[in-house]
């Protein structure tokens, strides 16, 4: 921000050359139902081939409609699935509490807890500090 470049120029006319190109575009949540954010996350184990690095992916939905998604490699590597599950849980929550103060300051408060869905029964149970006992 205090010394912008070329690059961040050419960066900022491309965003408004999209956002001109897509202004017909957006959203729709029907009256009636309830906002509600729901995310979802997984993880597959040592996914890459080359680096044995788990590769990591969220998606975040209001109501019905799909408002944020992300897949990127794990910054390190697993010794296990839960691990990795585990991981992709973590960057999910940050997601989801972005994302619940972001609507709190539109107008769109989540009074109810965000569920996260996720597929390992052991990082679920790490996560909700459970034993298997």
């Amino acid at each position: 921000m205090q010394t912008p470049r070329h690059l961040h120029l050419v960066a900022v006319r491309r965003i408004m050359r999209y956002l001109s190109g897509t202004s017909t575009r957006g959203l729709f949540f029907p009256s009636g139902f309830p906002i509600q954010l729901n995310a979802f996350s997984d993880s597959d184990w040592a996914g890459c081939l080359d680096t044995r690095r788990s590769v990591t992916g969220w998606c975040m939905f209001l109501g019905d409609s799909l408002i944020s998604w992300k897949s990127k490699k794990q910054d390190r590597v697993s010794k296990s699935s839960t691990e990795s599950e585990y991981r992709a849980m973590s960057i999910a929550c940050s997601e989801i509490i972005w994302l619940r103060g972001l609507l709190a300051e539109i107008g769109f408060p989540q009074s109810n807890p965000t569920p996260l869905h996720a597929d390992n029964t052991s990082a679920i149970q790490i996560a909700t500090n459970q034993s298997s006992l």
